[in-house]
């Protein structure tokens, strides 16, 4: 379907009727001056039925020509399926306790890793990939890299802790992309500190190829935001995947709201079922229930896509799916360039038949 963002112009469009109308008028003039010094039978004899025929090409291809070159003043835009320029993707994955539920084998985090890792290797090559990881505050444990053994060997180091996080991991993602920006994490958990997650034993994040963004000293001076509108961001996205509630930390749709402001689409993997699950963790036993409603609100908010998965195969699903529309994306794009060409090559061809029919252009 095609549109027009200037379409007050194509009132232009009245032009063409007018010129059929006048080549009308010429054509029955030139007949009468014709007939005047010549045998009607004669003039007939002398063009043939092809003649007569080929005389009316050329101008009906520059017509055409017109036409589009009147609708490319239009501005004509139509959505189409073109290659994306996105240039960085974060990763948020859940390493709260409840990820070590068996619902799906041979556990969720394990599931979640190696859908993770083949979703990686399917991204092209010019593409950064960071990785969050959160539970009761989120870690940058990977910065956005090109190199895909980096990020793999992150992911192998990931680790479970308590509690779940859903807006740290949110805003740690945004301060990875925009580091100037001002995210105030609110509540516990943050960027980091004494609560930090410690990712397979030892300092946290040490090792890890990260760092804790709540130790960047702080700017006095900022430069003023301005929001933008939600989902047209096409330079980055967040992926985030949890099979829990928030437990800790800022709101996770107050937090989706700062990535709308700032046209970052955040795509949401539910995995595991309202219902929940029981699972044992540090001595305990609690049931944790997938949050659906919060996650479908974050997506909806940033222009992303909620996906829910039960199954390790619908997680790896869902992430071909995601590839599939982070290489591919569809948009409203302007089209004026191919309008301009098409016409180019109607007027060439009008010409190029005139001189070849008639040694004359037109």
């Amino acid at each position: 379907m095609i549109s027009f963002f200037w379409i007050d112009m194509l009132w232009l469009l009245a032009i063409v009727p007018l010129l059929v109308v006048l080549y009308i008028f010429l054509l029955r003039r030139k007949k009468k001056l014709a007939l005047r010094y010549a045998n009607l039978s004669m003039v007939r004899q002398a063009m043939g039925a092809g003649a007569t025929f080929r005389r009316h090409v050329p101008p009906l291809l520059f017509l055409i020509s017109l036409t589009l070159m009147i609708a490319a003043v239009a501005r004509p835009a139509a959505v189409i399926t073109l290659p994306s320029q996105r240039s960085t993707v974060i990763l948020a994955m859940d390493v709260s306790g409840s990820m070590l539920a068996t619902d799906i084998q041979p556990d969720r985090l394990q599931a979640s890793k190696a859908a993770a890792k083949a979703f990686i290797e399917e991204q092209p090559r010019d593409v950064r990939i960071g990785v969050v990881a959160f539970a009761a505050s989120a870690l940058l444990v990977q910065a956005p890299t090109f190199v895909r053994e980096d990020l793999f060997a992150a992911i192998d180091r990931l680790a479970t802790q308590r509690a779940t996080a859903i807006g740290s991991g949110i805003l740690v993602s945004l301060k990875t992309l925009f580091p100037d920006g001002d995210f105030d994490m609110g509540g516990r958990g943050g960027f980091g500190g004494a609560n930090g997650m410690n990712m397979g034993g030892g300092v946290a994040g040490a090792g890890l190829g990260g760092r804790r963004l709540g130790d960047e000293p702080r700017k006095d001076e900022k430069t003023p935001f301005t929001p933008v509108p939600a989902g047209s961001n096409g330079n980055a996205v967040v992926i985030l995947l949890t099979d829990g509630q928030a437990t800790t930390g800022p709101d996770p749709v107050e937090a989706a709201k700062k990535s709308a402001e700032r046209g970052v689409r955040i795509f949401t993997v539910g995995l595991g079922s309202p219902e929940g699950t029981v699972v044992n963790f540090g001595g305990r036993s609690s049931r944790v229930q997938l949050d659906e409603e919060t996650l479908q609100k974050i997506a909806d908010s940033t222009r992303g896509s909620y996906f829910r998965a039960s199954t390790a195969g619908d997680l790896k699903t869902i992430y071909k799916s995601l590839n599939s529309q982070l290489i591919m994306e569809t948009k409203k794009t302007e089209i004026t360039a191919f309008f301009c060409a098409a016409a180019a090559a109607f007027a060439i061809l009008a010409a190029s038949l005139s001189l070849l029919w008639f040694n004359r252009i037109l």
